[in-house]
């Protein structure tokens, strides 16, 4: 929580400074937490902010609203956040940027293997 521990966040963000990271902040309900480590790191923030009935969904607004300067990414899916993280990654290690190929490529086959279950469907 960057409104109840700042200090903590600090501490952990200079303990990976000169590390190849990319930063993922789970955080709901007002999510300072995202904006507050992007204002306080160069590497990348990706913010993915969990679901919540309470207010229709409503917190996603304080991860997409943000102050200026602040330029988090948000994506509200974890398997998402994941995924753009390895993507960023994947810019310096070309084994990475591979299994992302590979695994794209598995997602592809899946899709089309269940279109072609649907086509065969007698309706």
């Amino acid at each position: 929580s960057a409104h109840k521990t700042p200090e903590k966040v600090i501490e952990i963000l200079k303990e990976h400074e000169d590390e190849n990271v990319v930063y993922i902040t789970v955080a709901g309900r007002s999510n300072a937490l995202s904006a507050f480590v992007d204002a306080h790191t160069t590497k990348p923030v990706i913010a993915c902010p969990p679901y919540s009935e309470k207010f229709a969904g409503a917190d996603i607004y304080s991860s997409l609203r943000v102050p200026s300067g602040i330029g988090s990414v948000v994506t509200i899916e974890p398997e998402g956040a994941a995924i753009a993280a390895a993507k960023i990654l994947a810019l310096e290690d070309k084994r990475l940027e591979e299994r992302i190929k590979a695994y794209q490529k598995e997602r592809r086959g899946e899709i089309e293997g269940a279109d072609e279950s649907v086509k065969k469907l007698k309706l």
